[in-house]
């Protein structure tokens, strides 16, 4: 069975995610998206949140799981029988960074092959750190995010208030 890690912070989880996960999932048995644990993050959503409503986005597609995890990646690969770890590269700049990863994963665990897929017209400007700054600010995320997801952020917001 071909399973694929697709790991992030996922603060929030947004249209490009969801695009590159549906995208992905032809070459792929299973997905596994890792939604990790950053102490030092104080985001939107809260670490239990954030898997929630990515469950949302795919309760439909028996492909997909939805997992919390910290510690290295490719330890969490081994964890789930994965031999794959899925990313996605929007410009040269996440190229950069992502390879550099890749390189030193490789180094951890030579089992661990990462595949890479380039960002659909369309969703290569979204990103998780502009969604959080426009949220904030109060400017409107529709084109951003799921539908599920932006409930959640309203209703948040509202209690905020």
């Amino acid at each position: 069975m071909k399973i694929a890690v697709f790991p992030g912070s996922f603060d929030p989880f947004t249209l490009a995610h969801q695009d590159l996960v549906e995208r992905a999932l032809p070459l792929f048995d299973k997905i596994i998206i890792a939604v990790g644990y950053n102490a030092n993050k104080n985001g939107m959503l809260d670490h239990d949140e954030r898997v929630q409503a990515i469950r949302g986005v795919f309760d439909d597609i028996k492909a997909v799981e939805v997992q919390k995890y910290d510690g290295l990646t490719v330890d969490f690969c081994d964890q789930v029988g994965a031999r794959f770890i899925l990313r996605g590269l929007r410009n040269t700049n996440d190229f950069e960074f992502e390879n550099a990863i890749a390189q030193n994963n490789l180094l951890l665990n030579h089992k661990v092959e990462s595949y890479f897929l380039m960002s659909r017209s369309g969703t290569a400007h979204i990103s998780s750190t502009i969604v959080r700054d426009v949220w904030y600010n109060g400017g409107d995320i529709r084109a951003m995010v799921p539908f599920n997801i932006i409930d959640l952020l309203n209703k948040k917001r509202a209690v905020r208030k």
